[in-house]
């Protein structure tokens, strides 16, 4: 690639085109149109919300530690288990995911913004107000929502309270403007990825990542407005007297399910693959290999994306699916571990005789990617019908689900914040605080949702607030995790905001890693780039693993 503009990884920091320093602070509360702005912004306002989410399930871990109901009343119970799912779906990881890439992409891509700035803003704004809908409902006379995070109807359209206005109707106007906001910032997305790239960056020079996000963004366009759609429809059978899903007056809740399942089996890999972008950056940069079979994972990423389109109904196998139905949905949920085995395969051929470090970006990818493994395990046993229908509505879904959500895609997202703090904040965290953070969530998080898969296999229920004796032992391990999961988080709040008010300055590219991204200052420029850079060379383009002399200096 050349460019004139684009500085050498050991050039000195230019301070003229720097964006991060802290007496910018009000550009955050404003509708700024920069993509790195509403990348951080995206960024915090998630996170705050997984603080919350995150308090909501210890409340919920604290109720189960004994067999009896005896922390909470059992509406508020449901009502914490609702609003803690989804908060932590649509409010955490999609918000988070979205504004890590909108920071990276104009930069992997070597554009100056997005193709769409002020949707790109408008995408943003739409978010705190939903949140801020989604939590007020907890004021409410009738309480908040407690149907869960799916809402099925019939139990979603029930208003014995009798109020106008009830916590479900906030949740259905909460989710209808996500899905708005999430539709717009996927036009954004596959926009600036298609036509934006700079000269010579042909798809098969595009990052993994970039690639990751294009499949993930495609999902949300073609998938996203079935959800939006269902929800909008369960609104105004609950506001306007209408019969889509009530069976008692000639509606079809089943029509709801799949309308939810269309696109709620692909959101998975709206988050999962963007999660798998993050770990083929992070590997092949401490591992100094280049990526093994780029080709075969950037045609992996393109497969998952549309075997996911396929493969809805098997979460309807207990709802009175055909029998033809069930066979062949179960072939197809099988058939996604294919390419998510191409994806495991190219990061361990990766790893292999390469000269590792491990850093705290890395443990996290490596931490993620060892639970990924576990997680898929148990969701091939969940596609074979026999025995989801077994294990149907038992915790042993909660594990599984958990073990993608959390131990998979929020590990790889703290690995991501971890790799690309320099670049977005333009100083070094530090190290030690950063293995503390991964070493506390590691086993926190196996602590908490491995017990779910005995328990599930015991036979107990999801969604209940008491249970019989014999299960409490697990549920105290759960629980004791939990709580150590909550604890996990602090040493990363302390790190990252000590580290960016007070950290060393961080060079251009202290990980010595590829990517236009890193050939720029840290914090970028206004603009990323002078003048468009041209791409000559592909992705990954890493020498032996003996180039890299010695670690990179991470101390804050």
């Amino acid at each position: 690639m050349t460019n004139n503009s684009i500085q050498n990884i050991d050039s000195p920091i230019d301070p003229e085109g720097s964006q991060g320093e802290l007496e910018e602070w009000w550009r955050y509360f404003t509708f700024n149109k920069d993509h790195k702005v509403i990348g951080i912004q995206y960024l915090v306002t998630a996170f705050i919300f997984f603080l919350i989410a995150g308090f909501m399930a210890m409340v919920i871990r604290g109720e189960l530690i004994t067999p009896e109901s005896d922390l909470v009343d059992r509406p508020l119970y449901n009502g914490l288990f609702t609003m803690h799912a989804t908060l932590m779906i649509f409010l955490w990881i999609v918000p988070s995911l979205v504004g890590l890439a909108n920071f990276l992409v104009p930069l992997m891509i070597g554009a100056k913004d997005m193709a769409f700035p002020f949707l790109n803003a408008l995408s943003f704004w739409m978010v705190p107000p939903a949140g801020i809908l989604l939590l007020s409902s907890f004021l409410l006379p009738a309480g908040t929502a407690q149907a869960g995070w799916w809402s099925y109807p019939p139990l979603s359209t029930q208003n014995p309270s009798g109020y106008l206005l009830n916590g479900q109707l906030f949740w259905c106007l909460s989710v209808v403007f996500l899905g708005i906001s999430s539709i717009m910032a996927a036009v954004n997305f596959v926009t600036t990825i298609i036509r934006l790239r700079a000269p010579g960056m042909i798809f098969f020079r595009m990052p993994i990542f970039i690639w990751s996000v294009f499949s993930a963004q495609l999902l949300q366009l073609i998938f996203l407005p079935s959800l939006t759609g269902g929800v909008l429809l369960l609104l105004c059978d609950l506001s306007l007297g209408t019969n889509f899903f009530q069976p008692d007056r000639g509606g079809d809740p089943m029509l709801y399910q799949h309308m939810f399942w269309f696109y709620s089996h692909p959101t998975v890999y709206v988050w999962a693959l963007p999660a798998f972008g993050i770990f083929s950056e992070i590997i092949p940069a401490f591992s100094r290999n280049p990526l093994f079979g780029y080709r075969s994972v950037a045609m992996a990423t393109l497969a998952l994306a549309f075997v996911s389109s396929i493969v809805w109904v098997h979460h309807l196998f207990a709802s009175g699916t055909p029998e033809w139905m069930r066979i062949l949905f179960m072939f197809t949920s099988e058939l996604a571990a294919v390419p998510t085995g191409i994806k495991v395969f190219a990061w361990t051929a990766t790893v292999w005789r390469g000269k590792l470090h491990m850093t705290t970006p890395m443990l996290f990818a490596l931490g993620g990617v060892v639970m990924f493994l576990f997680g898929g395990i148990t969701g091939v046993m969940l596609g074979a019908m026999p025995f989801d229908l077994h294990v149907n509505n038992t915790y042993f879904i909660v594990g599984h689900f958990h073990y993608i959500v959390y131990n998979t895609i929020t590990l790889a997202m703290f690995g991501g914040l971890y790799f690309w703090f320099p670049k977005i904040t333009g100083r070094m965290y530090n190290e030690g605080w950063g293995k503390i953070h991964f070493w506390l969530t590691f086993i926190g998080a196996n602590l908490t949702f491995f017990p779910m898969i005995p328990l599930g296999l015991q036979g107990m229920v999801r969604r209940v607030a008491s249970y019989e004796p014999q299960y409490q032992f697990w549920n105290v391990v759960a629980s004791l995790g939990a709580f150590l999961l909550g604890v996990s988080i602090l040493p990363f709040i302390a790190n990252v905001v000590i580290s960016w008010l007070q950290g060393t300055k961080a060079p251009n590219n202290p990980w010595f890693a590829t990517g236009l991204e890193w050939k720029i200052s840290s914090p970028p420029p206004k603009e990323n780039f002078d003048e468009i850079p041209t791409v000559t060379a592909p992705p990954y383009s890493y020498g032996k693993p003996k180039t890299w002399a010695s670690s990179p200096t991470t101390e804050g």
